[in-house]
């Protein structure tokens, strides 16, 4: 099997911000991700990063919020969709956008 590209969205908000969203899936994981997928979804305003799911080779799964990486526990696509949806979401209202 080759990867295959499951989602590649982007959606602009009413900020003048962008939510990008791309998933594939892969015929073996990417180590150290114990998963078969690779993805990337970022959130942008005023042209920074503020929030950024992905789980590069050698990293595995981890999040960026505001500037702190952390880990991130990956159960299925829609559920990191899901997370990062209600990130965006808390990112905005303690940055006191409606």
């Amino acid at each position: 099997m080759k990867a295959r590209e499951l989602l590649r969205r982007r959606v602009a908000d009413e900020f003048g911000g962008f939510a990008e969203y791309v998933v594939w899936l892969l015929p073996q994981p990417l180590p150290p991700s114990q998963h078969p997928y690779k993805y990337r979804l970022a959130y942008v305003v005023d042209q920074r990063c503020v929030l950024r799911y992905d789980n590069e080779r050698g990293k595995g799964d981890h999040r960026h919020f505001d500037g702190v990486e952390q880990p991130y526990t990956f159960s299925s696509p829609r559920r990191l969709v899901a997370d990062f949806e209600a990130d965006i979401a808390r990112w905005q209202h303690e940055n006191r956008r409606p």
